[in-house]
């Protein structure tokens, strides 16, 4: 399906993606933090090509653009004790 995108770029997500699960479903599960950085490395991974996808999709490039941008969020402490 003909895009905004260029075909090299959502070809190139998609194959990212793919890589990804493929790197998931081979991790050890013997540890948990290997299974909840795992899981962070599945959703981040392929959220790329979600992003791609749905930025090809949009009906203007004014709606596109957005969809690319990278969102930085403010961490968030989780462990009250922690120095970070």
């Amino acid at each position: 399906m003909p895009g905004r995108l260029s075909e090299e770029l959502r070809e190139r997500a998609k194959t990212f993606a793919a890589t990804t699960i493929r790197l998931f479903v081979r991790l050890p599960r013997q540890r948990e933090e290997v299974h909840v950085l795992g899981r962070q490395l599945l959703r981040s991974g392929t959220s790329v090509a979600a992003q791609v996808r749905e930025a090809s999709r949009a009906r203007s490039n004014e709606n596109s653009a957005p969809n690319l941008k990278v969102r930085f969020r403010k961490p968030t402490n989780r462990n009250s004790g922690s120095n970070y």
